[in-house]
């Protein structure tokens, strides 16, 4: 009996193959690698990996982005800490929290123009 009329199984896969160690077929790997060098194609066509290529471009970015963040970190802290000093300004039952923060309320308008 030779390979033709065995129908005992299923015929084994490319990845079947593979996993016996045995040698795919070059068709197989031609394809492979056409498709792996269009996978790279592709990824070095993106955006993230041409702003990494350029030094100047990359420096570029990432001080942008240093300076957003610094600008977003100081303006929401300005925010939240003066809607924290005036919640806790509005605290009259625990005598300690609130002087302390009547106190910030009355510096900061004083200071405001």
């Amino acid at each position: 009996m030779n390979d033709a009329q065995h129908t005992d199984g299923p015929r084994p896969t490319d990845d079947d193959i593979l996993a016996s160690g045995a040698p795919r077929p070059a068709a197989a790997l031609d394809q492979e690698v056409a498709a792996l060098r269009a996978e790279v194609a592709r990824l070095n066509a993106h955006r993230f990996i041409r702003l990494h290529n350029s030094l100047p471009r990359l420096v570029g970015f990432n001080l942008l982005r240093g300076l957003a963040f610094g600008l977003g970190t100081v303006l929401g802290a300005t925010i939240l800490v003066s809607f924290l000093a005036l919640v806790l300004s509005r605290i009259d039952f625990i005598p300690i929290i609130g002087e302390w923060a009547a106190e910030i309320a009355r510096q900061m308008q004083a200071g405001a123009p």
